[in-house]
């Protein structure tokens, strides 16, 4: 099993369950056919009758259908419906079904971190209006859930402007997300080595979004998929995982992009798990979520980001995020 695969997420701590989840998520070797001699004989030559000639089918358009299908679209269209949704800060798509986001991309520079026009103190957390009614999750679903609102795209990448601050607090940009341990802590430390790749990249673009993977059941040895849903009546899925794959480009138009792919667990993560163990290559991620990240990005192109930089975690307190987000300057150590 490769480097890259090994200890990548954890079930219910984060190293419970790693070794599940590496084996669903690690490719699946190709079965080859058989290579074993087969025995010769010899049988009298016989003379066989000629083939049957094919009689071809009718083209389609001589066929008369007795039945219309697709006449069902005349009372409406029944999806799916991904919500494409552009703001100032994101672009995304929403998942009707589990009122979580399939996926929310964002872009930071040097340029629009370096700008503190934005003050999360004036934000709120609001319904993303612009997802019917029935579908989008609502405030009070999360209402003693006892999980976080967690952004999928931080509030602190979006301080170059108080609107496209607040746009990052629609729920649509929310997952359900252990609060102590992950979303403000370990998740929060991931999201700011994302901004710190400003200072070796010009240009960053990133994609996260949740993921339900199964889980082999210890007694009878089957994958099943299991998640809580929140809300009355339960509405919002709970992931199991989320991802984050990141393009580092390196300015140059037509020019090299770093990838990197990564998948955590959605519980508590010790600060001294090394960020390299959550490292999954990019095609895990896309055969996990059905999506497709880099399609049209040409092999020679890529390269290999935790092999152009050090991705590792700086740890610092709950509450020095929080002034940063404020415009003041927290202390920051190194993980040791």
């Amino acid at each position: 099993m490769s480097k890259t695969t090994l200890a990548i997420v954890a079930g219910v701590s984060a190293a419970a369950g790693a070794a599940a989840t590496t084996i669903f998520l690690s490719s699946r070797p190709e079965r080859k056919a058989s290579t074993s001699p087969t025995a010769s004989t010899s049988t009298p030559t016989r003379t066989s009758p000629a083939a049957p000639v094919p009689v071809s089918p009718l083209p389609l358009k001589e066929l008369i259908p007795l039945v219309n299908p697709s006449g069902l679209l005349q009372y409406g269209f029944p999806g799916p419906v991904a919500d494409l949704h552009p703001t100032l800060s994101t672009a995304s798509a929403f998942d009707r079904r589990t009122r979580n986001p399939l996926w929310v991309a964002e872009h930071i520079t040097p340029a629009s971190l370096s700008v503190n026009n934005g003050d999360r103190r004036h934000s709120v957390f609001v319904e993303d209006e612009t997802i019917p009614s029935k579908f989008r999750a609502k405030l009070l679903d999360y209402f003693r859930s006892g999980y976080d609102r967690g952004h999928q795209v931080p509030a602190a990448d979006a301080k170059w402007s108080q609107d496209a601050m607040d746009q990052t607090f629609l729920l649509s940009n929310m997952c359900p997300q252990v609060g102590d341990g992950f979303n403000r802590d370990y998740w929060a430390h991931f999201e700011d080595f994302c901004r710190r790749l400003t200072n070796d990249y010009p240009s960053v673009r990133i994609v996260t979004g949740p993921l339900y993977l199964p889980r082999r059941d210890p007694e009878d040895g089957k994958w099943r998929v299991s998640y809580e849903v929140i809300g009355n009546p339960p509405n919002v899925a709970v992931p199991t995982h989320f991802y984050k794959v990141i393009f580092a480009e390196d300015g140059i138009t037509g020019g090299n992009v770093s990838l990197g792919a990564f998948v955590l667990p959605n519980a508590k993560i010790a600060n001294d798990k090394p960020l390299k163990d959550f490292e999954v290559p990019i095609e895990a991620i896309e055969r996990a979520s059905g999506l497709e990240f880099a399609a049209k990005l040409p092999a020679q192109r890529r390269k290999k980001l935790c092999e152009e930089i050090h991705c590792s975690i700086l740890v610092r307190e709950y509450a020095d995020r929080q002034k940063n987000l404020r415009g003041e300057g927290p202390q920051r150590k190194t993980l040791a």
